[in-house]
């Protein structure tokens, strides 16, 4: 007799969405609330609950965003070429390189330049005048010498500090939104790519040798914006992963895509709280039953809003059999005459 397959990944009527939101929530009472250290970047990216929370809550920016930059094939398997590259991504301001002591009595501006840090970025005094010059315009005078610079204005003592701060947000170098570029060497795959602090797929995408298809971002809505919510799905379902996976707490994969899945499938990511999938419930007493318990049923009365009760909330609530497992099955006895 031949064997039958059982395509049915699941019964009809199972309520995967209590499964998997159990299946998440009760290893998730477990977690810590401790940071990972990435190798060679100097960010403590959050882990565990913060980090879940984050991801479920869609953030617009995550507490600590990291990047991961590809190269194409010729350059991948070049370290100097990818460390070069690197060197030049890492975004660099005046602010960062420089000290600034407001002098309003002489009406100037007095800046110190770290000397060994501009050198080691390649980065001249002489850059930084040049820099600052062409921001001013014909406001005021510049003037260098060794590792200082004095700028002189002839205006009111409350648009010194205004200067000031314009001239700390000068960019010298890099792509603004990147810090702490590190070259990292995948041996699996023998190639090298650059791993930075922060994201901007925008600029990025524009660097010769860059391979866009294989840009990421732990930054969910930067990967929606860029790639489309597809890539948005797979990022939030590798992301969810990554956490339970890194706290010891192993998930099957099919809990967290079916999140992932309501999460994005209006066309665009939404939050499971209140300002998302919760608050958008077609139940009234289901929304009520969440947060903000009065506004949901006051706005449903100025509505004249009907409650279906198809869910499981709303008739828990009113005490009637929930449409899930047995209670999906009617059983209809035609009386004997």
């Amino acid at each position: 007799m031949p064997r039958i397959k059982n395509n049915n990944s699941i019964d009809s009527g199972e309520a995967v969405g209590i499964v998997a939101a159990q299946s998440l929530g009760e290893p998730g009472t477990q977690m810590t609330m401790r940071t990972f250290h990435y190798a060679g970047v100097a960010e403590q990216v959050p882990l565990g609950l913060p980090r879940l929370i984050e991801l479920v809550d869609a953030r617009r920016e995550p507490s600590k965003t990291l990047t991961d930059i590809y190269l194409e094939n010729d350059m991948e398997k070049n370290y100097k070429a990818v460390e070069e590259l690197a060197k030049a991504l890492e975004y660099i301001s005046i602010e960062d390189v420089c000290s600034i002591v407001e002098n309003f009595s002489k009406k100037e501006l007095r800046i110190t330049v770290d000397s060994e840090f501009a050198q080691a970025n390649g980065i001249t005094i002489r850059d930084i005048a040049k820099k600052i010059r062409q921001s001013m315009g014909n406001a005021g005078k510049v003037k260098y010498k060794s590792n200082h610079i004095m700028v002189r204005i002839d205006t009111a003592y409350q648009k010194l500090r205004r200067l000031s701060m314009k001239i700390k947000a000068i960019p010298l170098k890099g792509i603004r939104g990147l810090s702490k570029a590190t070259v990292i060497n995948d041996e699996r795959n023998g190639i090298y790519f650059i791993r930075c602090g922060g994201s901007n797929i925008n600029e990025i995408k524009k660097i010769e040798g860059v391979d866009y298809s294989r840009i990421y971002t732990n930054n969910v809505r930067e990967i929606e914006k860029h790639f489309g919510i597809e890539a948005a799905r797979n990022a939030l379902l590798k992301e969810i992963r990554q956490v339970m996976d890194l706290q010891g707490l192993p998930v099957d994969a099919r809990h967290i895509m079916l999140i992932a899945d309501a999460m994005c499938m209006r066309g665009a990511i939404e939050p499971v709280g209140r300002h998302g999938l919760s608050g958008r419930k077609s139940s009234v007493l289901a929304r009520a039953a969440f947060e903000e318990t009065v506004k949901h049923l006051v706005n449903a009365s100025i509505k004249g809003e009907e409650d279906p009760l198809s869910g499981v909330t709303e008739n828990i609530i009113i005490g009637q059999t929930i449409k899930l497992g047995t209670g999906k099955v009617r059983l209809v006895m035609k009386e004997m005459e």
